[in-house]
């Protein structure tokens, strides 16, 4: 049996996962938040992997209010940091693997093609260097650490762009978005089921030779404006979309411009298959429907 613990299980990729373990019955999965695990209580970590037996930890913990972290970076610290620290060195005295996911703010936005996992790194904000920094952790205390970079990500579950555009689209007439930030949105269903499939693939293989840092987001490319354009198709609510740029909407942290993610390592490596955002988008909309699913 194939022990599979996830932290942060109640956020937007952590709630996914745990809609799709039903169809892993094979695994035994061990769902924590932070009332259950606190990952930034180095002894609390210790004394759950000495309770319980631990194949692979998927860590979707994290500190993830960009802005707030501008005024909380201590907190940063202490969940993008310290915890991955603590995670990445309990995996490894239990020989377990350690699956954390990251993100594309980690990137020099200055390079205008899609981004690879070697590419350079120039975050320019706390939550971005709080995030690089985890990712070397967890790379330097477990040696079969892999870290997934992912971006825009959005869910049924949860709190994101998608819910917000779809509440703002009923009660405006107008709304401005920004047109000059590049990327692609990431459906988290479908980044749960990329990492259960790289961990369906470790578990077959064996292998300890699989690790370090791959990209995972939905294909293809849209601007923000592009993706609440999409949004308010699909739902059919009729909201005047205004492109604007970034310099009209200031925020305390700064945002990439540029973050198109290049997928080709894990797609070669693991095989994945990786849908377009556009068609995940509807997806993510009808899941909306579902009574299971807000």
């Amino acid at each position: 049996m194939t022990n599979i613990l996830v932290t942060g299980a109640n956020g937007q990729v952590g709630s996914e996962l745990q809609f799709l373990a039903r169809n892993h019955s094979d695994w035994q999965f061990q769902f924590t938040d932070h009332t259950q695990l606190d990952i930034t209580d180095e002894q609390a970590v210790r004394t759950y992997f000495a309770k319980n037996k631990v194949d692979y930890c998927i860590n979707c913990a994290a500190y993830t209010a960009v802005d707030k972290a501008e005024s909380e970076p201590d907190r940063a610290e202490a969940i993008n940091v310290q915890g991955v620290v603590h995670l990445a060195k309990a995996c490894q005295q239990h020989d377990a693997q350690l699956l954390h996911i990251s993100t594309d703010y980690v990137y020099d936005n200055a390079i205008n093609r899609p981004l690879r996992e070697d590419d350079p790194t120039d975050p320019k904000s706390v939550y971005a260097r709080t995030k690089l920094a985890g990712d070397l952790e967890a790379l330097q205390h477990n040696e079969r650490s892999i870290v997934l970079r992912t971006s825009w990500v959005y869910s049924s579950f949860g709190h994101n762009f998608v819910k917000t555009m779809i509440r703002l689209g009923k009660e405006r007439d107008q709304l401005g978005i920004v047109f000059d930030q590049i990327g692609t949105p990431t459906y988290a269903r479908s980044l749960a089921d990329a990492i259960l499939h790289v961990i369906s693939q470790l578990s077959i293989e064996k292998s300890t030779m699989q690790r370090g840092v791959f990209h995972y987001s939905n294909e293809g490319v849209c601007s923000w404006y592009d993706f609440a354009s999409a949004i308010f198709e699909l739902k059919k609510i009729d909201v005047n979309v205004l492109p604007i740029l970034s310099k009209a909407y200031p925020t305390p942290a700064a945002r990439p411009t540029f973050s198109v993610l290049d997928k080709s390592k894990i797609k070669e490596v693991f095989g994945v298959d990786i849908p377009h955002w556009r068609a995940d988008l509807k997806a993510c909309l009808e899941a909306l429907l579902s009574p299971v699913e807000s």
